[in-house]
């Protein structure tokens, strides 16, 4: 488990931001501090990869460096997630990418509500170091959906899930499902409400990036 802000950085500056009631009215803002969180989130998953010797030839010389031995592949959540994708595009710029369409379905007010996947588009995930990119992890629930999903896809070398903001609720629940993959996060709130939002979170990340979208089943 990795969280941003439990080491002081710039990073708690993009953070501010993204929770900034006021500063949230620019969505180029907001989109472009999901997109820094993304950088560095994917900086620090790199560490994790598997590295093997190389021997590079410059214009004076040559210098042995590690390299990584493969590129991970990105798995998007469809829409929140196109921001804080591009970030780790960015940073892993030959990864391939898989998105999927994933929102919640019968929800009652109290919390209660299912996940409906309607679309997955995905490369071949078999021996490949993956990362699941969603900015706000809430009941966990998508999390869980997605990886379940992407199982058809072949089996990972490993598995990692990024978010922005985190729920305590929902990183649990995702530890508890599925134990051996690791979660990476900017920051954990403590607290859900009623409507299964995390608070104080940020509201809703695929509004602030792209508008707030009309629900025509109403």
């Amino acid at each position: 488990m990795f969280e941003l802000d439990k080491t002081n950085s710039i990073a708690n500056h993009f953070l501010a931001e993204l929770r900034d009631k006021s500063l949230q009215l620019d969505t180029l803002r907001f989109r472009k501090n999901l997109e820094r969180i993304g950088e560095i989130l994917a900086y620090e998953i790199s560490k994790s990869f598997k590295y093997s010797p190389a021997h590079i030839a410059t214009p004076l010389g040559a210098k042995d460096i590690s390299l990584m031995t493969q590129n991970p592949v990105l798995i998007t959540i469809l829409r929140a997630g196109l921001p804080f994708h591009q970030g780790f595009l960015n940073v892993f710029d030959k990864a391939e990418s898989g998105f999927i369409g994933a929102c919640r379905s019968g929800e009652d007010g109290n919390g209660s509500f299912e996940i409906i996947t309607d679309y997955i588009a995905c490369p071949s995930l078999e021996g490949r170091d993956v990362i699941i990119i969603d900015p706000m992890l809430a009941t966990g629930k998508s999390a869980v959906a997605a990886i379940q999903h992407l199982a058809k896809f072949g089996n990972p070398l490993s598995l990692h899930f990024a978010a922005v903001i985190a729920s305590a609720t929902g990183v649990e629940y995702v530890q508890r499902c599925n134990p051996k993959h690791k979660i990476w996060v900017g920051s954990i709130d403590e607290t859900l409400n009623s409507k299964a939002y995390i608070v104080p979170g940020l509201g809703d990340a695929g509004d602030l990036s792209f508008g707030i979208k009309l629900d025509i089943a109403k």
